[in-house]
């Protein structure tokens, strides 16, 4: 059986070839930093939506790479303001630029031509800080994770992301497998809420209660074999709204957040998780299943 590169191994790959040919074919472009590839994937993607350049598939890759660039500068120590000025700077480039320039045709050419193997890759792990998140595009007959990162509670396995099928539509769920104690009456995700506190808490812990933003599980089922942690035969799968998907989409990577699960008995225990780049691994499943 042949053995293709690995996930982590491919990301870095196309990484690297995406910014060299931005650096290549956007004009007059800022060599190297993370800010700087930000910024080039910004003008790209903003040129398409003005101007219709690529198909769906390699839109919604060169998004990905958009909010892979975000993440990398915004560890890098770049903060949110300079994030939107840069994303500012990339739309208002992208407006005066004639769609049928010469420069553009140049773009529309070079990215078509590095995507065209990356369309194929099936697997990414987006490392963060501490925690990475692993995106699988793979067309699976039985339900999987499509977009997961690993946890504990005390010791029990939990598992966090987006799961889907082939005949099954993706949603966010929280899969734990429980070790010697009763089941949870309920299940809640725990971040920050923008609307109340606009800018990132980066300590590796909640912000203040306030500041706080809650989702509860709407619902909860045995676990799938294929969603387990391994070595483990049973568990439950606890499913959350839309909304809390898209609410992990907006924080900082650098921020975290919680699993909690609520016994009967009052008590919480917790799960911490990285928001990193889920925003990157979501665009990369917009790319459809291969």
């Amino acid at each position: 059986m042949r053995i293709g590169p690995s996930p982590r191994r491919t990301q870095a790959r196309f990484s690297a070839l995406l910014s060299a040919v931005l650096i290549a074919a956007v004009p007059a472009s800022a060599l190297a930093g993370p800010a700087d590839r930000y910024y080039e994937r910004s003008f790209v993607v903003a040129a398409h939506q003005r101007c219709n350049l690529f198909r769906p598939q390699l839109a919604a890759a060169l998004n990905a790479a958009a909010w892979q660039a975000r993440g990398a500068a915004l560890r890098a120590g770049a903060d949110d303001r300079q994030m939107a000025e840069t994303a500012a700077r990339a739309r208002a480039r992208a407006a005066v630029t004639p769609c049928a320039s010469g420069d553009l045709k140049t773009v529309k050419g070079r990215v078509e031509t590095a995507f065209a193997g990356w369309s194929r890759t099936a697997r990414m792990v987006f490392p963060g800080q501490r925690a990475d998140w692993t995106a699988d595009r793979a067309a699976y007959a039985r339900p999987t994770w499509r977009l997961v990162q690993t946890g504990r509670t005390g010791a029990s396995p939990v598992r966090f992301g987006v799961t889907g099928g082939l005949n099954r539509p993706d949603q966010l769920a929280a899969v734990v497998s429980w070790q010697g104690r009763s089941r949870p009456t309920g299940v809640r995700l725990v971040l920050r809420d923008k609307a109340v506190a606009p800018r990132p808490w980066l300590a590796r812990e909640l912000p203040p209660v306030a500041q706080r933003r809650v989702f509860w599980a709407a619902g909860v089922a045995s676990a799938e074999d294929s969603l387990l942690a391994e070595g483990r035969e049973t568990g439950q799968a606890w499913t959350f709204p839309a909304a809390a998907a898209d609410a992990l989409t907006g924080l900082d990577p650098r921020e975290v957040f919680t699993v909690e699960f609520v016994f009967r008995d009052g008590s919480v225990t917790r799960s911490l998780f990285e928001v990193g780049d889920f925003a990157a691994g979501r665009a990369f499943l917009a790319m459809g299943r291969v």
